[in-house]
This record gives C-alpha cells, structure tokens and sequence, in this order.
C-alpha cells in the first residue's frame, strides 16, 4: 500500500513524499531510522477526481477548545497514575461529539495494537495539529507525557482566549454592517418601487439622482441572482489563485502593508509564532524540528517565508534574533525579547513572554480599528440611505410643485 508521509529532518527541514509499506507503523519506523521526526503518514489520495466520484471530503477539524479540554483530561489522568489505554477510554466516555468519540476509538485502538501516541494521533490529521504530534512526541521520548500534556493544554487555552477575544470585538461591528446592509436592502426592495407609480403618473422628468435611484432598484429587484452569482465566481476565482504558492505570498505581503489591518496580523502571527516555538522549545523538541513545525502553523505565507530563512541561518549557529533582525519580518520589540532570551539562556520563557506581549497588543490594536471601523460604517451607511431618501424626497417634491 502507498503512504503519504510528512516529517521534519535532523535538519529541520519539513518533508513530504510517498512510501510504499504494508502498514502505517512500518512507515514511521522507516521515516524514525532515517533520523526523521514523523508528522503523519496517511494513505494515499487516489486523486481529485476518485474523491470527487467516491464523495471522500475532509473530516471537520476539532475545535482547539474542545482540543484543549480533552489534553487537559488526559493529563489529569495520566498524572493521577491511569495508564494510557485507559486514560483514553475515560476520556472517550466523557466526550459528547460523536465524530470526536469516534476519532478517540481510533487512537485508542491503534494505541492498544502498540503504537505511541503520537503515531496513533499522527493518523488524525484533521483533529490533531502537526505541533501537537511533535509535542507529543517529545513528551512520549522524554518520558514526561503527563507534564506535557499540561503544557500543551494551556498552550491550547491561551490560543483560543487570544482568538476569542478578536472575534468577540469584531461581534458588534458586523451587527452594525448587516443591520444597514439589510436596511439599504430594504429601501431598494421595498421602498423605492412604490413610489414607481406616483413618477409614471406624473408624467415628467424626474432629477437624475431620482432616476439613478429607481434605476438601480430595477436592477437589483430583476438581477440580485446575478448579482449574487457574479460575486460568487469572483470569490471562487480569487480563492483558486490564492491556492498557488507565488500569489499566496504576494497577497499576503499586500495585507501585510495595510494600514491597522497589516499591524494586527503582524502582531497576532508573532504571538503564534512566539507561543508555539516556545512550547515546542520548553518540552524537548530540537530547535531546528521545532522551527520548521512552528512554520507550519503560521498562516500569513510571507511571515512563513521569512521563517524559512531564518531557519537556514539557524543551522550555521547564529541563533534567533540575527537572522529575523535581517529578514524584517518581526517587530523590533519581538526581536529584542528573543536576543535577550538567548544571551540569558532562557529563550523558552522569553518567547512565552513575547507572546504574551503580543497578544494584549493585538488588543489594543483591535480596539483601535474597531474606534475607526465602527464609526465609518455608521457614517457610510447613513451618506447611503440619506442619498437614497433625499433622492425620492426631492423627486417628489418636484412632481408636487408641477401639479400644482
């Protein structure tokens, strides 16, 4: 049979191929003596058209609270003297998603047929991240599973408070932006075309804006499916360019630049940065292996580039902060913690630290987005409604003074 495997070399290099094995297991012994550090090894894709043909869609992810909490179980447990078998079956027992419990089942069965954790979690791709496994992994070598575990849960919960927070701020103004998109919606749908009748009847020339008004209500009242379908091949075609690795780097260095927008995605890809580089640093895992999964969890592309780079100057000794001072990918403030941690011999904690900092800047510079976003939206729409009103207001006024 044909697996495809990920893994990260001695020299924190992240690879990916295809290898012919009887089993899963047998994969990662090989991918082991080669001095490798497995990350998955799944069957073989039979292609995009046998998927399509065969309806084999990817598994939804676990959420990273539900993740969290599940870690958090099997630490207590593990830490209470459980073996792991059974620490899993408890865990399983206790989970309310089906598709979770069936993922557990699994772990579980490859676990008792002899695999470590981290190979039976590795064949979860979708429900457990690639540092995940190699924190996992680390734990399971060092034999401090249970400390680990801890690790990672708080890792986990600190992640989802820091995303939480971002997407509880940005509730309100997309409230705001729907409830006048609805209100502009309703003008052109159902306000405007009544008074249709009263300009036909009138028999004169309406003012242009009137007439810009009523023509954009026809068309939207006769062509929104258009509309709606234009829009969807657009967002369809950006997001098949995006795909290629070339375009993904150039769009994501555009974000990058944005004004408020650029700076916050900065800081939050730093945080991420800090925070899983740390944890993987704290619990065993070699730097380079552990530079090279951390790149993988970073999702603006440019950011990961300059990673990549980093890394390469990394295999010559020269530390964190030289070459990401070189690559301007991280703030100065970022760069200065982590030089700090490497003089002091405790890049570990600095790099927890500069999360930390991060994290409440990405506060900050959310707050602040929000006192601009919040505000123009408002202004926006009410520009837009009051051209709409003011448009058939004065429309009607002029029909009013030719009748009289």
């Amino acid at each position: 049979m044909r697996y495809r495997y990920e893994a990260v070399s001695a020299q924190g290099e992240l690879l990916a191929g295809e290898m012919e094995a009887e089993t899963q297991r047998a994969v990662i012994e090989r991918l082991h003596s080669l001095g490798h550090v497995p990350i998955r090894a799944d069957i073989a894709s039979r292609g995009a058209l046998a998927r399509l043909l065969s309806w084999e869609w990817k598994p939804r992810a676990r959420r990273i609270g539900n993740l969290a909490l599940l870690t958090q179980q099997l630490a207590t447990l593990l830490h209470a003297g459980l073996s792991l078998d059974r620490a899993l079956e408890l865990a399983q027992a206790v989970t309310r998603r089906q598709a979770e419990r069936d993922c557990l089942a699994a772990v579980l069965e490859r676990v008792r047929g002899g695999s470590a954790l981290a190979d039976a979690m590795a064949a979860e791709p979708a429900s457990f991240p690639k540092f995940y496994i190699g924190m996992v992994r680390a734990g399971e070598a060092g034999a401090s599973l249970d400390a680990t575990l801890r690790h990672l849960a708080e890792f986990l919960e600190k992640s989802e408070a820091a995303r939480q927070k971002i997407v509880s701020a940005l509730i309100y103004p997309a409230i705001v932006l729907a409830a006048g998109m609805a209100s502009v919606g309703a003008l052109f749908f159902f306000v405007v075309p009544r008074f249709r009748p009263l300009f036909e009847d009138a028999g004169a020339a309406l003012p242009f804006a009137a007439r810009a008004v009523l023509s954009l209500s026809d068309l939207l009242q006769g062509y929104w499916w258009l509309l709606l379908a234009t829009f969807g091949l657009a967002a369809a075609i950006i997001a098949r360019q995006l795909r290629g690795a070339e375009r993904r780097r150039s769009w994501d260095r555009r974000l990058l630049t944005l004004p408020l927008l650029g700076d916050i995605i900065t800081k939050a890809e730093v945080a991420r940065f800090a925070r899983t580089l740390g944890t993987l640093l704290k619990n065993g895992v070699a730097p380079l292996a552990a530079l090279a999964i951390t790149r993988e969890t970073l999702r603006n592309a440019a950011i990961a580039e300059a990673i990549g780079d980093v890394a390469d100057s990394l295999k010559q000794g020269k530390g964190l902060a030289e070459p990401l001072s070189r690559s301007k990918a991280m703030p100065v403030l970022a760069i200065q913690l982590i030089r700090v941690g490497e003089e002091t011999a405790r890049l570990e904690e600095m790099l927890i630290k500069t999360a930390e900092i991060f994290d409440e800047e990405v506060g900050r510079s959310v707050e602040r987005l929000l006192a601009v976003l919040v505000p123009g939206i408002t202004v926006l729409l009410g520009i837009v409604v009051a051209l709409v009103i003011g448009s058939i207001l004065t429309a009607v006024l002029s029909v009013y003074e030719l009748a009289v």
